[in-house]
């Protein structure tokens, strides 16, 4: 029988940073390989259900419903893009009026500079050119790093669907690997990590998705209200960037105003634009969040916010796209292992969301009704403050 050593805490809180540490530097160093490899495991559960669907409903063979789910997911992927190129082309064919507008606000901006900082046409001209020469000197640099970042493109969006297959075809493969991993008394555990996975990770993407339809048409009747020009294509890709939390519909926004004043000479558009945005997102976390997004396990802002900025940092667009759906996992995880039990606690959110005043439910974040089990409370207990004056009469 083996014997289990228990380390001191500060050796303990030593291996888990050093571990941490390690993990960030190979995903950091291995982003190429791995991002693709996680974000098609996240298609892969998704799509799950469909091949569920038409193998054992509609009597597919298991290959031919893999191969079926994976062309109607590239399919939507490329009306999409498509939908979006043609939006994209109509702008592009107003080239003309468009730098109009773009010189009218330049003229704007350069008396408003001279009006409130002192510096006159000349001198920002020249501070202009100094710009263009510096940026003419790393130009080619650019050049080749886009051209580099577009065949990475190219790669990933041909090999995501490649790995969805795979994992969609050998998943039973990878969950009897994980059981051959474990003894038979841990398999019932390991089930209910695997099943909670799933459900969390298809709640989360697949409402998600909804939200983003939702956003998008909310948002593209908004800007047609207000006669902003390009209201189709703003309010699709205003949808699209509301898939990452909290930061997404702030690049929007302000894509948003941008693209609005090529299209016009009006400034009061920008307000127009920030009403819009505002009321969209009041609607989205009040209604649409709730309806759609109704992930099964419940992460705290804070650690939300944290996790979008280091998968920003580790894996771009693609890192943030993915920090929620795997703090989830790394969520159900803990929760369901004694010893990680408390990491899975703080990543959560135990404070109560609403409370009723005359019939208005209303954000509540107060820790009286949360599930801490200590009173924090300065106020001596009575029994302890009679205690107390029955020892300071005796003593007297």
């Amino acid at each position: 029988m083996t014997e289990i050593v228990k380390l001191p805490f500060f050796i303990r809180l030593a291996a888990i940073l050093v571990c941490l540490m390690g993990l960030f530097v190979i995903v950091y160093f291995g982003q190429d390989i791995i991002f693709p490899l996680m974000l098609s495991l996240l298609f892969a559960i998704i799509l799950r259900p469909v091949v569920a669907f038409l193998n054992k409903k509609l009597r597919f063979p298991y290959f031919i419903a893999v191969v079926f789910a994976i062309t109607l997911f590239v399919l939507i992927f490329l009306g999409i893009f498509y939908f979006i190129s043609l939006q994209v082309t109509n702008m592009a064919s107003d080239w003309d009026k468009i730098k109009d507008n773009l010189y009218y606000h330049y003229e704007h901006l350069q008396n408003l500079i001279k009006d409130n900082f002192n510096l006159s046409r000349k001198e920002q001209n020249e501070i202009l050119d100094s710009a263009k020469i510096d940026s003419i000197k790393t130009g080619k640099q650019i050049v080749g790093s886009t051209l580099s970042s577009f065949t990475d493109v190219v790669l990933n969006l041909t090999l995501i669907p490649i790995y969805t297959f795979l994992f969609l075809l050998y998943q039973n493969l990878f969950i009897n690997f994980l059981i051959k991993l474990y003894k038979p008394e841990h398999h019932q555990k390991l089930r209910e990590i695997l099943v909670q996975i799933k459900v969390a990770v298809q709640s989360y993407v697949v409402g998600l998705l909804f939200e983003m339809v939702a956003v998008s048409v909310l948002t593209t009747l908004g800007l047609y209200l207000i006669g902003v020009q390009y209201f189709i294509l703003l309010g699709i890709i205003t949808g699209i960037l509301n898939m990452i939390p909290y930061i997404g519909i702030l690049f929007a926004g302000a894509l948003t105003i941008v693209v609005s004043l090529t299209g016009s000479t009006d400034l009061s558009v920008i307000i127009g634009v920030i009403i819009v945005n505002i009321i969209v997102q009041f609607i989205d976390n009040n209604v649409l969040v709730p309806l759609f997004v109704n992930s099964k396990v419940q992460i705290n802002a804070l650690v939300s916010i944290v996790g979008i900025i280091i998968g920003n940092v580790l894996g771009g667009i693609t890192g943030m796209f993915l920090a929620i759906p795997i703090i989830a996992i790394f969520k159900v995880i803990f929760d369901r292992i004694d010893a990680l039990e408390p990491w899975g606690y703080v990543l959560g959110d135990d404070l109560p969301k609403t409370f009723e005043w005359h019939k208005i439910r209303i954000p509540s974040y107060n820790y009286d009704n949360s599930t801490s089990t200590i009173n924090f409370s300065n106020e001596i207990p009575k029994s302890e403050e009679s205690e107390n004056s029955t020892t300071n009469d005796s003593t007297v």
